[in-house]
């Protein structure tokens, strides 16, 4: 670094990978959920709301009504839910999903 230069800020790290926090599904359904929700989420990267409206709308197709999905940054929940439905993980860092049925 050359004298004068400001010092290089460290980088933030961000998983580009989708990290699963909590899940109940069986590893078929969890493994296509994720790969519907990395779509939808690298799809609408700056729109939460269509994120989550297309992660729904697939959902119910795939699995049946009525599936609820939430993302979102810094929420969090107390849900009654389908067992065997909830998945609930982070992707592109600090992005938070949560899909359930009920």
């Amino acid at each position: 670094m050359a004298e004068g230069e400001p010092a290089a800020e460290p980088k933030k790290v961000v998983h580009i990978y989708p990290l699963v926090e909590n899940s109940d599904m069986s590893e078929d359904m969890k493994n296509e959920a994720i790969e519907l929700i990395v779509t939808a989420c690298e799809k609408y990267s700056t729109n939460n709301e269509l994120a989550a409206s297309l992660i729904k709308e697939q959902l119910d197709k795939k699995f049946g009504p009525s599936w609820h999905a939430i993302v979102g940054e810094g929420f969090g929940f107390d849900i009654s839910y389908e067992c065997n439905t909830l998945l609930y993980l982070f992707f592109g860092g600090n992005v938070g999903i949560c899909i359930w049925k009920c």
